[in-house]
C-alpha cells in the first residue's frame, strides 16, 4: 500500500509540468448560412457540443481532432428579408462533424514557462459531416428524405489562455465551407424530380458556423522540439 502511494505521488509529480497533450470539451451555438432562415452570418440559434483533443507538437502549432454534434435550425420568420418571411420555410435537424487538422498559434504558446499566457490561434483542416437532407413536399414544406455525408473545410479563429497550470480556456468562432448546397433543403438530389424542388441561389455552397468555448486539460510528457 505504501509503495502504491509513493508511486502515485511520483506519477503526479512527473505529470505536474507535462502538457504535451490536451483533452476537453467544446460547447457553443450553431447556425447555417444558406437560403432558409436569417440572412445574418453569425447567429446563436441552437446548441453545439463535443469533444476535442490536441497534440502540442511545438510552441507554434498543434495537431487537433474533434467530434461535435449540433442542432441546426433555420426559420424564414427570423429573416429580415420580406420574401423569406412570406415564404415561411423552416427546418430542424442534428448534424455530426468529425474534424482533423492543424492549429497555428500566432506567437509562442509555451505552457512549461509557468507564466499566464493569452494567445490567438487559427485552425484549419478537413471535416466529415453527417446531416439530414430536406426537400419540399406536396404542402410546400421542408421534409427530411435522407441522411447525407459530405466534407467541409473549417476556418476557425480563437483566443486561448491557461487559467490554471493544467486547464486551458479558449473562445473561438469557426466557419465551415461545405461541398453541398442542401444543408437547408434548397438543392435536393436523388431519385426525385429535383429540378422542380430547387430554390434560392443554387450556385453557392452552404456554410455553417460554430461559436463557443473549449476547456481542455493538459497531460503527457514534455515534448522535444522537432523539425515539423
Amino acid at each position: 500500500m505504501r509503495s502504491l502511494l509513493i508511486f502515485i505521488i511520483l506519477l503526479s509529480f512527473a505529470f505536474a509540468k507535462a502538457q504535451t497533450y490536451e483533452v476537453g470539451i467544446f460547447a457553443g451555438t450553431s447556425n447555417v448560412v444558406g437560403d432558409v432562415g436569417s440572412t445574418q452570418y453569425i447567429q446563436f440559434n441552437d446548441v453545439a457540443i463535443g469533444g476535442i483533443f490536441k497534440w502540442n507538437r511545438s510552441s507554434r502549432h498543434s495537431f487537433r481532432a474533434s467530434i461535435i454534434s449540433a442542432n441546426m435550425v433555420g426559420d424564414d420568420n427570423d429573416s429580415d428579408d420580406i420574401s423569406r418571411d412570406l415564404r415561411g420555410l423552416k427546418y430542424n435537424y442534428s448534424l455530426l462533424e468529425a474534424s482533423l487538422g492543424i492549429e497555428y498559434n500566432f506567437w509562442d504558446w509555451e505552457l512549461y514557462s509557468g507564466r499566464p499566457q493569452v494567445v490567438p490561434y487559427l485552425y484549419t483542416g478537413l471535416i466529415a459531416l453527417r446531416y439530414s437532407s430536406f426537400a419540399l413536399n406536396n404542402t410546400n414544406e421542408l421534409e427530411e428524405y435522407d441522411k447525407s455525408i459530405n466534407i467541409a473545410i473549417p476556418i476557425i479563429f480563437g483566443v486561448k489562455a491557461n487559467v490554471t497550470p493544467k486547464l486551458i480556456l479558449a473562445a473561438e468562432i469557426g466557419a465551415r465551407y461545405t461541398f453541398t448546397d442542401n444543408l437547408d433543403g434548397s438543392n435536393p438530389n436523388g431519385d426525385m424530380d429535383v429540378d422542380s424542388l430547387k430554390f434560392g441561389n443554387v450556385n453557392n455552397k452552404d456554410w455553417y458556423i460554430f461559436s463557443g468555448v473549449t476547456l481542455t486539460y493538459t497531460f503527457g510528457r514534455k515534448r522535444c522540439y522537432c523539425n515539423f
